[in-house]
């Protein structure tokens, strides 16, 4: 029995704790690890760190990204209250109906809405971007190699152009981005952001906080889940030890 514990410590220690060395899609670059809080199986979110990601989401990225997976209400599970979240989303407009007329009307957002995205369909998003479609970016973290130390890379990976490089009309050099060539700018900087609760607004922390945010949009049941299974591990743990206590009993006579 106390074999098997260390082994399933010893699987438990790979999947959660031991770091993993990831690369960029494009490079062999070694990306920005990061110690983020919610990784590991004990990991949890930082509310704060949530917020303000949210507030850098609300300010900057969403100007061109919708994170159209997420309702309002849902903001509810990164600390705000209910109504600070009616608040939130009556400062947006949404397209409703039909009425007793038949007709589309206007109305101020709800907390049951899902977030309204930047534009009205695909082709005006292309429009906008030099025919570049800016991703949503729900699941983004889930969805890239790297997940938010990718993420996070990528957004503090903008260079100039090396000498010698072939650089397309529009495009910006970015280190971790496949082919190194990328539609979006360098969107964050010192002090883009004011930050409500004080904290210094560097490059860093904005892209640190933004990145938790995306994170936590793309499994916002995570602590849930991680608090469900470790109980069930340790329910598992509890079961085998009495099992083999009952064993031993029943079969302590037998030669």
């Amino acid at each position: 029995m106390p074999n098997n514990l260390l082994r399933l410590a010893f699987i438990l220690h790979i999947i959660f704790i031991t770091p993993t060395k990831l690369f960029s899609a494009s490079t062999d670059i070694e990306l920005m690890q990061q110690k983020w809080p919610f990784n590991g199986i004990f990991g949890r979110f930082d509310e704060s760190s949530l917020q303000r990601g949210f507030q850098v989401y609300r300010e900057v990225c969403s100007a061109c990204h919708g994170i159209r997976h997420v309702s309002y209400r849902d903001l509810k599970g990164i600390g705000y209250s209910n109504d600070e979240i009616k608040v939130i989303a009556a400062d947006y407009e949404v397209m409703d109906g039909p009425d007793d007329n038949g007709e589309m009307f206007d109305r101020e957002g709800r907390p049951s809405d899902k977030f309204i995205g930047p534009y009205e369909n695909d082709k005006i998003a292309r429009l906008a971007n030099n025919g570049a479609y800016p991703p949503d970016l729900s699941l983004i973290v889930k969805a890239r190699a790297g997940g938010a130390d990718y993420i996070y890379s990528l957004l503090n990976g903008y260079k100039e152009f090396p000498d010698n490089f072939e650089a397309s009309e529009g495009m910006y050099y970015n280190e971790y981005y496949p082919g190194n060539q990328i539609a979006m700018p360098s969107i964050l900087m010192d002090d883009i952001v004011e930050y409500s609760d004080g904290t210094e607004a560097t490059q860093s922390q904005i892209a640190k906080d933004v990145t938790s945010f995306l994170a936590w949009t793309a499994e916002p049941e995570l602590e849930e889940r991680k608090s469900l299974g470790v109980k069930t591990l340790f329910f598992l743990i509890l079961i085998t030890i009495m099992l083999l206590g009952v064993k031993r009993k029943v079969w302590k006579d037998v030669e």
